[in-house]
């Protein structure tokens, strides 16, 4: 029975090395890789039933076009060589009539490969198309702040928490999204040290924790100025570290820290002062505290302040300076490889740019030229965009020619002209890095592409053949496309691609001390990036502008990953969606009461944008004043809608993100 070493291509930090076993072309196991440190042997729940998303019976098998309105889902088959011929055909009239700016086509994340992700978007690029400024349904708020503050360069190792001495998990639900993390950090505990774990929800881990801080949506930044102000106030900042590798700090201690009082702190978070002082004691007596970072801490108004801040807090005992001490955001930047050459093989350098949030408005209102023709690749924004009402009503133009290559049948698929089917991972080759560790990897393909899917790879050089770009790129074989990926890369990522095809996993980790690439060199308590841009330059909080003035008996929306459906790319696994149940709404208790609502009841949410329709779950895992709905579904799995339909597309203070936890709601009986 052949075993295939692979790579796990889902969105999610950890990026496993699998190994697939194959029989009779079908991949029937996968199994974690134990040869690999970070994924040790095991995958997750939802990758060890990859073999049903591969083989499931609801993938598109063939190519589609529509015959009934956009949105209904009606599409009879048609061959490659038809959908191909209409879709060239249809953009070079756009582009003859209108520019290639009346085109919008991108790849997101469902697939990690830098191949099959890297290039397609390289091919709009070359033709000079609209390009989309992509991440910020997501991350562009947390790593704008990350660089403000840090620099463009990964955190700590995720590996050196074998090293630590306390593991607070800040707004990270290790189960979902981070679960190698989490097994790291259980080694470390049966030697007696300590997890705390800060996040809105009791999740798996801060059931599993040895202290669980409750904190209100947002006030993270509140939260860790008050363990600064304990730390100076108890003379546990570390002011050779301060002195030496940061700048600012004289003026947040002088201007900010003196007004986070431990009380007012306490009011602010909803936690007690003597938790803020247990807090700051349990990080001051640290030596190697190892903090790991959520991104949901950014997904508010204030989100790019709240996760600066976070990240500055092992600056003032020195904690960056040690092996096992830190902050992990994430390790991206640190893999400086030559990513241009498939994103940015030829084209213009600057093109219009559409903010992939606010995709619903720049198909309902771009203009000049406006958006006519639509390629999305691995991407399912009618659900997991904000303001979704928004995008469907935009990708229902009759006058938008909308493409979208994917497994499954989606909810954006579903108002398509052309419908194409995609391979899953396990049908491609591809090369990945990481963004939750420093491994990189090349991943080989464990069985055929299933019925008359197409890789991204394949269908892009297709398209790039039958538009006449010329790029070398676009003619290249995977092994050949790694050897661009690496041709000039110097450091640590600077590896042999030989070495890489053979499917060895690699690590560019160090063992030292954070470095920082801010303008200064340092640890930026006080950013002059930030105040050039307008915004506060020192770390502080701000109630958001969001929140209701009247008060009022609106609850605030925290949305978070499911465990078995943390992506819609895991909705065509029929059994996942069972292990997740029925797409739902949890109160606390005591809001249940005060409005009638009972467990198991269907619930209306709603807000100015629209309703929704779920089934509630009364459970105390959340605080009042909270309404939780965790993982993206569609709507076909609810009562009514899906969340996002009830989310603004405003921007984040940092890096234009979006902000689902600034929504506020009703919630009552259906």
């Amino acid at each position: 029975m052949p075993i295939i070493r692979t790579v796990c291509a889902h969105d999610c930090p950890d990026m496993c090395s699998l190994l697939a076993h194959v029989e009779e072309g079908r991949v029937i196991r996968i199994q974690g890789d134990p040869d690999q440190p970070f994924t040790a042997g095991f995958a997750c729940a939802k990758v060890n039933r990859d073999m049903d998303l591969v083989h499931s019976p609801e993938r598109l098998t063939t190519p589609l076009r529509r015959i009934g309105p956009k949105g209904d889902g009606r599409f009879t088959p048609i061959t490659w060589d038809q959908a191909l011929d209409e879709i060239v055909g249809r953009w070079r009239d756009l582009i003859a009539v209108h520019g290639p700016l009346a085109i919008l086509g991108y790849a997101y994340s469902a697939h990690q490969g830098l191949m099959n992700r890297g290039l397609t978007n390289g091919l709009f690029h070359a033709l000079g198309s609209s390009r989309l400024l992509g991440g910020t349904v997501c991350d562009s708020c947390a790593e704008a702040a990350w660089d403000a503050t840090v620099g463009p360069i990964g955190g700590a190792d995720p590996e050196s928490v074998v090293e630590s001495d306390l593991v607070i998990g800040w707004g990270s639900d290790l189960h979902a999204t981070n679960v190698h993390l989490w097994a790291k950090i259980e080694q470390v505990r049966k030697r007696g040290v300590q997890l705390v774990v800060i996040d809105p929800r009791r999740t798996r881990a801060a059931q599993a924790a040895d202290w669980h801080l409750p904190i209100r949506i947002g006030t993270d930044s509140a939260l860790a100025l008050g363990v600064m102000h304990v730390l100076v106030r108890d003379g546990k900042a570390d002011r050779d570290y301060l002195a030496a590798h940061t700048i600012g700090f004289d003026q947040v201690e002088r201007d900010v820290l003196p007004r986070f009082t431990p009380d007012r702190v306490a009011a602010i978070t909803g936690l007690t002062s003597a938790d803020v002082a247990r807090l700051a004691a349990l990080y001051g007596a640290a030596r190697t505290p190892f903090i790991r970072i959520g991104f949901g801490m950014s997904r508010f108004t204030h989100g790019g302040q709240n996760l600066r801040t976070v990240a500055l807090l092992p600056g003032v005992t020195g904690a960056y300076g040690r092996y096992g001490g830190g902050a992990s955001l994430a390790t991206a930047a640190s893999f400086e490889l030559n990513y241009n050459a498939v994103r940015k093989p030829s084209g213009p350098a600057a093109a219009r740019t559409i903010n992939h949030l606010r995709l619903g408005e720049a198909l309902q209102q771009a203009t000049d030229p406006p958006i006519l023709a639509l390629f999305i690749a691995a991407n399912n924004p009618a659900v997991t965009n904000p303001d979704t009402t928004r995008i469907r009503a935009g990708l229902a133009r009759d006058d938008l020619f909308t493409v979208v290559h994917d497994p499954f049948m989606t909810a954006t698929a579903r108002f398509a002209d052309i419908v194409l089917p995609a391979t899953t991972y396990l049908e491609t080759e591809d090369f990945y890095r990481s963004y939750g560790s420093y491994y990189m990897q090349y991943g080989h393909r464990a069985v055929a592409p299933q019925g008359e899917a197409w890789s991204n790879l394949r269908l892009t050089q297709t398209l790039a053949a039958r538009l006449g770009l010329t790029d070398p790129v676009f003619s290249l074989a995977p092994p050949d496309l790694l050897r661009a990926l690496l041709n000039g890369v110097t450091g640590a990522a600077a590896v042999d691609p030989d070495r890489l095809l053979t499917g060895e996993p690699v690590s560019i980790a160090g063992k030292g001390g954070q470095a920082f690439r801010t303008p200064s060199g340092k640890l930026e308590f006080f950013s002059a990036t930030l105040a050039d841009q307008g915004l506060p330059p020192m770390p502080d909080w701000h109630p958001d502008p969001a929140d209701p003035v009247d008060g009022g008996d609106r609850l605030r929306l925290l949305t978070t990953p499911g465990y078995f459906q943390s992506h819609t790319a895991f909705s065509g696994v029929a059994f996942l969606r069972e292990r997740e149940g029925t797409p739902c709404a949890v109160l606390h208790p005591a809001d249940a009461l005060s409005r009638g609502l009972t467990d198991g009841q269907i619930v209306r949410l709603s807000n100015d944008r629209g309703e929704i329709a779920l089934r509630l779950r009364v459970r105390d895992e959340v605080q009042p004043g909270v309404v939780l709905v965790p993982g993206q579904r569609p709507d076909e799995e609810a009562e009514a809608g899906t969340v996002n339909m009830l989310c603004a597309d405003t921007y984040t203070d940092m890096g234009a993100g979006a902000t689902y936890q600034s929504t506020w709601l009703d919630v009552r009986a259906a």
